[in-house]
Formats: structure tokens, sequence, C-alpha cells
């Protein structure tokens, strides 16, 4: 760990310090906040590149990253030195957290403080403030009654360790729909309808996740096509105890999001998706999982499935935040 945290620090320093030389000595118009940004940006995915895919390999990463900074240099637009602060000083104590506690691995880990950062900066509060509720509550809850999880045969995988792939499954619609406000805006499509969809894949995040860790410790599933009794971890089974949880953890991300500014309307809109969001899970978890889909790929369409549900219901009545 000590070797990933200076990894990333030396990465960052020496990326801001290079993206303010590059500026200087072309005279191109990015303020030090956006640099910086990038420089932190940089080094995170680097750090996780390497963790995850090219380990002995410089090249790859190098040109994994340059791609993603280009595309972060044309979204970032006017950051503020307030925000960049925010972001990065919550990143820090995200990833320090994330290991402490144990409920990520170092990729999840990375993976993790990297979505916050991008989500604090080009998003805002509000945003960030949804991200990290949905990591802070949903990864406590894989450790509670883990032992009686385990014993059950239910229990999250990894001794309830979070990886990249994990955190990307819950989190890859969110964070598209964060990148799709600056293109959006050219587009005509405004920012509160990629505020919504960021909202709504959130909360049938946490939904689904408190659902299942919940409800898994408790007896009598029922399968949701049929409610006829099944075993525990079967694919699509529920138990009134972890919806009831799904719509905790749904309804505690839409009231997150008034940090944001959405109003009551708002507040509903993301609490239904986030319902339809856990729920699509749960049957997409009878009809696919096993044999075209893992677990990963069904929490991937659940989300999408939540986004564009709050998006369309935004769109058409004209939602504000």
């Amino acid at each position: 760990m000590l070797a990933i945290a200076g990894f990333v620090v030396g990465g960052a320093l020496a990326g801001s310090a290079g993206q303010l030389v590059t500026v200087q000595l072309t005279d191109t118009q990015v303020t030090w906040q956006v640099g910086t940004f990038l420089g932190a940006s940089g080094a995170l995915a680097a750090a996780l590149v390497r963790e995850t895919l090219f380990r002995r390999d410089d090249a790859p990463v190098v040109v994994s990253v340059a791609l993603l900074l280009w595309m972060l240099s044309a979204l970032a637009g006017d950051i503020t030195a307030t925000r960049l602060g925010v972001a990065l000083a919550a990143t820090t104590l995200l990833g320090y957290t994330a290991f402490a506690l144990g409920t990520a691995s170092i990729p999840g880990m990375l993976t993790g403080v990297l979505l916050v950062l991008l989500t604090t900066v080009l998003g805002g509060y509000g945003w960030f403030a949804m991200l990290v509720a949905f990591f802070a509550i949903g990864g406590l809850s894989t450790k509670i009654g883990y032992e009686q999880k385990a014993e059950r045969g239910v229990e999250q995988e990894n001794e309830g360790v979070r990886d990249t792939g994990n955190v990307l499954a819950n989190s890859l619609v969110a964070l598209v729909a964060v990148l799709a406000v600056p293109p959006g805006a050219e587009l005509g499509v405004p920012e509160v309808v990629f505020f919504y969809a960021f909202a709504g894949a959130i909360a049938a995040a946490l939904a689904d996740t408190l659902s299942s860790e919940i409800g898994s410790l408790y007896d009598n599933p029922r399968l949701v096509t049929t409610l006829e009794p099944v075993d525990a971890g079967t694919d699509g089974a529920v138990t009134w105890q972890g919806t009831v949880a799904g719509a905790v953890g749904a309804g505690i991300i839409a009231l997150v999001s008034l940090s944001a500014g959405s109003g009551p309307v708002g507040v509903v809109v993301v609490l239904v998706a986030g319902v339809v969001g856990t729920t699509a899970d749960s049957l997409l978890g009878v009809v696919l999982e096993g044999e075209l889909l893992g677990n990963q790929g069904v929490n991937f369409f659940a989300t999408l499935v939540a986004a564009v549900v709050a998006a369309t219901v935004t769109a058409t009545v004209g939602v504000s935040a």
C-alpha cells in the first residue's frame, strides 16, 4: 500500500509539474487548477492500469493515461481552487478509509478514488455526496453479519473486499453521466437530465447492495417472478426485509440529492428510479444471470435501467435541480 501511495503522490506531483511547464512553454491557456487535476487523474489512472493490467509493461500504461487525459482536458472547463482542494482531500480520505476498513482491494480503492475525483471536479459537491454515500454505506453493509452470510454461502467474495469490477459495475453508468455533461450541453441536453441519470444510477446501486446484503441475513427468500420459496443465494431471490432495505437505500440517495438542489419532485424521481433499478436487478437475475450475464453485468444493467428511467422522466416532465 505504501508503494502504491508513493507512486500516486509522486506521479501526481510530477504530472502536475509537467502540465505547468508545458503551459509555460507553449503559452497554452490552461490554469494551474486544471493542470493539477490532470496530474492527479493521470497518477491514479496509471496506478490503476499498472495494478490491474500491465504491471511489468509501462508503454500501455502511458498510452492509456495519455488518452484519458486528452479526453479530460476537453471536459475540464473552469475548476475553482476550492473544488479542486475538496476533491483531492476527499480522494485521500476515501482511499485511506477504504484500505483501513478493508472494504476494497487496492485496485478497487484506486477505482473508487478516481471516480470520486472525477465526479467532484466535473460534477459538483452534490454529485460527490451521493457517490460517497454509496461507497460508504454499501461498503459497510457488506461487513454486516459477514460470518452469518458465509455460513449460508451468500457472502461477498474475497471476504467482502470489493475489487475494480465490483466498483465499476455499480458506478460506470454514473461516471458516464458525469462525463456526458459538457458534450450534452453542446447538443442542447440540459445538465439536469444527466444529474438525475447519475442520481438514479447511484440510488439503484445502493438499493441493490442493501437489498442483497441485508436480505441475505433472513430466511424464506422467494423468487421475484413467482414468489415461490427458493434457497438463499438463488439468482432473483428476494426477502421482504431486503426489499425494505433496498427502498431505504434508494431513499437515502434521494435525500442526499437535496444537497445538489433537487426539490421534492426530484427526490421522488430518484427514489422511484432506484427502486425500479433494484427490481430490474432481481428480474435480470432470474432471466439472464448465470447463462448470459454474471452478477456484475446484472448490476451494470440495473443501474442503466435506473438512469434511463430518471433521465426520461426528467426530460419529459421538466424536473429541476
